[in-house]
């Protein structure tokens, strides 16, 4: 079995049960409900004790789950540019807004990136007249660059410079 092929079977279990993915991510718990489904979807990977509730809720065999606990070859499932529209909304913000992020993150920061694994994410319905905005809020480490073969004085990191 692929690990595309359990994240099938898990999706029809899921359609067969009727379940939310609020009730599996109530059952399973352990961590975000984004990492349990991006887990279940194939994105993440469940650490051990969470992917024995994963299987014991979908009835998987002992090859399935363990298959939850294995690093997976991430972002396969999404071609680019992304052709779901919802996706592609998360790739257009990053496409349009991305350089002004990276120029005020640097400003304030300094030379360095925004981590993606060190990194918390959680969305809320936010009610609003005008029809209910989806509130997303992101934090992520600074990882500064770190300049090798660096002498004569010059920083290690590239922290902002006062």
């Amino acid at each position: 079995m692929k690990r595309q092929d359990l994240t099938e079977k898990i999706l029809d279990i899921k359609r067969e049960k009727g379940w939310s993915w609020a009730h599996i991510t109530g059952e399973i718990g352990g961590m975000s409900p984004i990492l349990v489904v991006g887990a279940l979807l194939g994105e993440m990977k469940l650490v051990k004790p969470l992917a024995k509730r994963a299987a014991e809720l979908f009835g998987l065999s002992a090859v399935e789950e363990k298959m939850l606990n294995e690093t997976p070859y991430r972002g396969q499932g999404t071609p680019m540019p992304p052709t779901d529209p919802l996706i592609y909304r998360f790739y257009e913000l990053v496409m349009v807004n991305g350089p002004a992020w990276k120029a005020l993150i640097e400003e304030q920061f300094g030379d360095g990136i925004m981590s993606a694994i060190d990194f918390n994410m959680d969305f809320e319905r936010e009610p609003n007249p005008k029809g209910d905005r989806v509130k997303i809020t992101m934090s992520g480490k600074f990882l500064p660059y770190k300049y090798y073969g660096n002498e004569q004085g010059i920083p290690d990191y590239g922290f902002k410079e006062e």
